[in-house]
């Protein structure tokens, strides 16, 4: 009888476990690496990419989020059924296969749209400041506070320290050699 009840407080707890929400914290541990991969490809720093993500998506828990993989909230691509408490959704938001492809196609907006393609000429990818200013002064968003808001949660989560400062890299590399010389 109490391998039975154990049995069953396990699998409770399981299933309360999957229901969760992701964390901020989680949703970066699950998805740094796709991001700072797309920022290899397009110069799009990976805490613009996390942050925004993490802002639109609410940490992946938004509905587009959890039914079509959409992250930043993206229209397009002919619309999209999905089901929510047992009610067929029609949407004009953008279905994608995986979380990384909707990463590519917001860094895809960013580099290649008329309206945000400067943004990669003018900012390095770690200026993430100067990015999200750049994206919402050219019409991302409708928010004034847009910008504020998702470099808070670059801050607070340091996601910059995903985007790889040379300069950093650099003052890092020699106060290593002065380490190795004392």
């Amino acid at each position: 009888m109490k391998k039975l009840v154990l049995v069953a407080l396990l699998l409770a707890s399981t299933l309360l476990v999957s229901a969760q929400k992701n964390t901020a914290k989680s949703y970066i541990e699950q998805f740094k690496d796709d991001a700072i991969k797309i920022m290899h490809e397009t110069g799009v720093p990976a805490s613009i990419v996390l942050g925004v993500a993490m802002h639109e998506s609410g940490c992946g828990n938004s509905t587009l989020a959890q039914n079509l993989n959409n992250q930043f909230g993206v229209k397009g691509g002919g619309g999209a059924v999905f089901y929510k408490h047992k009610k067929l959704v029609k949407t004009k938001y953008k279905r994608y296969d995986s979380v990384f492809d909707s990463f590519q196609d917001f860094a895809r907006i960013m580099t290649e749209r008329r309206e945000f393609s400067g943004l990669a000429d003018k900012f390095t990818h770690f200026d993430y400041t100067g990015w999200a200013k750049g994206i919402q002064s050219r019409g991302y968003c409708s928010s004034h506070k847009w910008a504020a808001q998702v470099m808070g949660l670059i801050k607070k989560y340091q996601l910059y320290d995903l985007d790889e400062n040379p300069a950093n890299k650099q003052n890092t590399a020699n106060q290593d050699q002065i380490a190795q010389n004392n």
